[in-house]
């Protein structure tokens, strides 16, 4: 999923784009935390057809009692540890169940249009790497920088401003020819004040990389430890 499902949700459903198996990162697009501030959790979702190879035990309701249910000789199994964050489930649940369809929709267009009114915003800056709209997150070229797609996005931190997703971040691993790409995901609660605001800054760094390397190649300055040996 890789939060994919916050430009989709409400909208379309995986299982009718063909997927059978689908895993939901439920940070972000369902309100829960995530790394360090966690923790995360990623269930599987499957279609009707392979419900019964999940892993057993698992929950049914039974004359309107819960129980579990272990006579289940196509699953998988018992899994080595416990099936993620229960906790982190429930708040997803809650969110979902808060939202409902139609809040899930607006939530996933909202999501889409933050995105693309900053790919508007940024690209006389940072053009887009792929020329067409983009859903909930856009992925801008930092080729136009004298410094480097890195530098440019440790400067941002010194002006409050999370940096965006950089090559090999994470999780994400752009090809070769990518290596300036940044990614930004603005989510659908962002105002448009804020997207603006936002943008007002990237003009502010990327004025500061035409006219004064050596400070953005120096960022961050207003952090305890600045400068990390990324080598070592």
């Amino acid at each position: 999923d890789g939060a994919n499902l916050n430009a989709l949700m409400g909208i379309v459903r995986p299982g009718d784009m063909g997927f059978d198996v689908v895993h939901v990162n439920v940070h972000k697009t369902f309100s829960t935390p995530h790394g360090g501030g966690g923790p995360g959790a990623g269930p599987v979702a499957v279609k009707a057809a392979l419900a019964d190879y999940l892993p057993s035990p698992v929950a049914v309701r039974k004359n309107g009692v819960a129980q579990r249910d272990d006579d289940r000789p196509l699953s998988i199994g018992r899994m080595k540890s416990f099936h993620g964050h229960v906790g982190v489930l429930l708040r997803a649940y809650g969110y979902l169940r808060t939202m409902g369809a139609q809040g899930l929709r607006e939530a996933s267009e909202n999501a889409v249009l933050n995105a693309n009114y900053l790919q508007h915003q940024l690209a006389p800056m940072l053009p887009p790497v792929y020329d067409q709209f983009c859903k909930h997150e856009t992925l801008l070229s930092g080729e136009k920088l004298n410094t480097s797609a890195r530098q440019f996005a440790k400067r941002l931190i010194d002006y409050g401003i999370h940096p965006p997703t950089l090559v090999g971040a994470g999780c994400v691993y752009f090809p070769g020819d990518l290596k300036s790409a940044m990614l930004i995901e603005p989510t659908e609660t962002e105002t448009k004040a804020s997207l603006d605001y936002q943008v007002g800054i990237f003009r502010k760094v990327f004025d500061e990389d035409a006219t004064d390397e050596a400070l953005v190649e120096s960022a961050p300055l207003s952090r305890k430890i600045a400068r990390i040996d990324l080598k070592t």
